[in-house]
């Protein structure tokens, strides 16, 4: 009978754990989400960003052609008008190249490999940045000088240049864009994530956390890691448009994507060379839609900075 009592006096002080109806339900209820509901921009970014991925996700459900299928292209199509310029082009909505390809298929197929650039870069250089900032700000010492001085000196030349030094030496391809933006974009992430360790470590909850005995690592995974969260949330929604924007310019130089896996930076240089001659289509749709992209993703991101600072509220 005792042991009864004890067990539903020890039950009554367990939190009861929450269904997912009850934590949507707290979501609906919480400020962010009335700040985000409150906030234009934040939903125009989102309809944006969400029409990106489903036309990545589905376009090539709807398009008239495999623009990269060499089969299904002719050259007789070269140089053909968008549809709203010539009323007999009922097929190409946006006009086609030097190739006889769709602009509006090929901006489809460009995307998905810009978007996967853009995500998979972003993930990478901030588990490398996040790593190499938990560690420097955590232990310090000669590690941290060390991490911090090799991030002042790339810092001291353009990230751009950067990437162009290193294209150079790897070659055209996804996998070496992708090394490449690694090690141009991990910089931000270690100066952010370091800052944070070092405001975060001098806390109560840390101290004591060492007292009992708890190893390095458990600390700066299960108490200082979600406390940074935050700002690499904000950092990495807006670094994905800026790994867009370096892998356009990389691949518009000729040292990006190769040709059998074009992105919207190769569509623009396609068309650069015909750009004065009158056909501007196809160039201009693709920076248009590069624009798009990097614009939905600032509006989304421009809230998360504003609403992730407490020197705002």
């Amino acid at each position: 009978m005792e042991n009864n009592k004890a067990s539903n006096i020890k039950s009554s002080f367990v939190p009861k754990k929450k269904t997912f109806s009850e934590k949507f339900d707290d979501f609906k209820k919480s400020e962010g989400f009335y700040n985000y509901k409150k906030s234009k921009s934040a939903i125009a970014g989102t309809i944006i960003i969400i029409f990106i991925v489903g036309v990545a996700l589905l376009g090539p459900l709807f398009t008239v052609q495999d623009p990269y299928d060499i089969a299904s292209l002719s050259l007789m199509d070269a140089y053909r008008a968008p549809s709203f310029m010539d009323p007999d082009n009922t097929q190409f909505l946006l006009g086609t190249d030097q190739q006889g390809r769709d602009v509006l298929s090929a901006i489809v197929y460009g995307s998905r490999v810009s978007l996967y650039i853009g995500i998979v870069a972003t993930l990478m250089a901030s588990v490398f940045g996040i790593t190499l900032g938990l560690i420097s700000g955590y232990y310090g010492g000669k590690v941290e000088s060390i991490i911090m001085r090799l991030a002042d000196i790339q810092l001291s030349f353009p990230s751009l240049l950067i990437a162009l030094f290193l294209m150079t030496i790897f070659g055209r391809g996804v996998t070496n864009i992708l090394l490449a933006l690694l090690l141009v974009g991990w910089v931000k992430y270690a100066r952010t994530v370091r800052g944070a360790t070092l405001s975060v470590k001098s806390s109560e909850y840390i101290e004591a956390a060492r007292v009992i005995g708890l190893p390095s690592y458990r600390i700066i995974i299960k108490h200082i890691l979600p406390n940074v969260l935050t700002s690499i949330v904000v950092l990495s929604t807006i670094q994905i448009g800026n790994f867009i924007l370096t892998e356009a310019t990389l691949s518009f130089l000729g040292l990006g994507v190769p040709v059998t896996e074009p992105s919207l930076g190769m569509l623009c240089s396609n068309g650069f060379v015909v750009l004065f001659s009158g056909m501007w289509w196809v160039t201009v749709f693709p920076g248009l839609y590069i624009m798009l992209i990097v614009f939905g993703i600032n509006l989304l991101g421009d809230f998360l900075r504003d609403e992730f600072n407490p020197k705002l509220k």
